[in-house]
């Protein structure tokens, strides 16, 4: 006769107890992958004397007269000039916000404990959400450059093919820009470069010019932002796959976005900060509860003249 087995499957021979043997769990339960929020630093432009509370702030810029190079003559009284109008940037203002709806019956259910992991997961979504309402902003700026790394020069988006990557002309044209137009450097004489991990991979790999320099030979590492890299032709790089990126070159080419960035290309207006919130519970049984952030803000681009924008493909990711 042949042995009976209890085990943990039913077969032929074999009684199984499948009641006692279940799926394990990790109640440890990891976040999803995320990029570190670095964009809404650009803003460093803010009201000094706001006026009053508005639905839109009006940023004012004076305007220079033109050089007064004549001789005067002795016995003439020179003819007086106006002073031109101000320039006006106008930042409005609008709400933004996200929320979750947690109930108490998941937080009594859920093999891990969901409200701290729901409260990281609101405060992220407002730092993401924020840095990618700034770059839609900055990338709209109206001083373009278009790779020169391919076979011949596209002069719009959707030219922008699969073999026109960065190259370090391209970084030299951009920062002699900004110098040329007086945009004023963000660290010394640094001009601040945001760049795709992908466009990075090009211009790292070029082997004409000296090549990335190390940081410590021009400042204290402590004042360089998370994500930088090295510092290049005027520019020091910070290295983010926040930077915007679309399959809108020629054939669907991937078209990355690099910015040169000097001082006061974007103005910030606040009339809430952005801040996590959690709501009240109102319902009749008291179990539902609201987690959510808001906050009430505008950009608008403050100094076009220091803001220069390269769009490029990537040779790791053409499409």
């Amino acid at each position: 006769m042949a042995n009976t087995y209890t085990g943990t499957a039913t077969i032929s021979n074999q009684t199984g107890m499948t009641n006692l043997v279940q799926t394990a769990y990790d109640r440890y339960v990891e976040m999803a992958l995320r990029s570190q929020p670095l964009i809404r630093d650009l803003a460093d432009k803010r009201p000094v004397q706001q006026a009053m509370p508005g639905a839109s702030v009006v940023f004012q810029i004076y305007n220079d007269l033109a050089a007064a190079t004549s001789t005067l003559t002795e016995n003439v009284d020179p003819d007086a000039v106006a002073i031109s109008n101000t320039s006006n940037v106008s930042v409005t203002l609008n709400e933004y916000g996200n929320a979750a709806l947690l109930t108490r019956k998941l937080g009594l259910f859920s093999l891990s404990d969901v409200d701290p992991a729901a409260a990281d997961i609101i405060a992220y979504n407002m730092a993401d959400s924020l840095d990618s309402v700034v770059m839609t902003e900055l990338r709209q700026g109206t001083n373009e450059r278009f790779a020169t790394g391919g076979a011949s020069d596209p002069t719009d988006t959707d030219e922008v093919a699969a073999e026109d990557t960065v190259t370090l002309t391209d970084i030299r044209y951009c920062v002699s820009k900004l110098r040329a137009g007086l945009a004023v450097p963000r660290q010394g004489s640094l001009f601040a470069a945001y760049i795709h991990p992908e466009v990075s991979h090009d211009l790292r790999s070029e082997t004409t010019g000296g090549g990335f320099q190390d940081l410590h030979k021009y400042d204290a590492s402590e004042n360089f932002w998370p994500g930088f890299i090295g510092t290049i032709d005027g520019a020091y790089f910070v290295e983010t796959p926040r930077m915007y990126n679309a399959t809108d070159g020629a054939s669907s080419a991937r078209v990355f976005r690099t910015l040169i960035v000097g001082k006061q290309a974007l103005a910030e207006a606040v009339a809430e900060e952005p801040h996590t919130i959690v709501g009240p519970v109102t319902d009749k049984l008291m179990r539902h509860r609201p987690l959510g952030w808001y906050g009430v803000l505008g950009w608008k681009r403050y100094r076009e003249a220091a803001l220069w924008r390269i769009e490029s493909s990537s040779s790791i990711n053409a499409s």
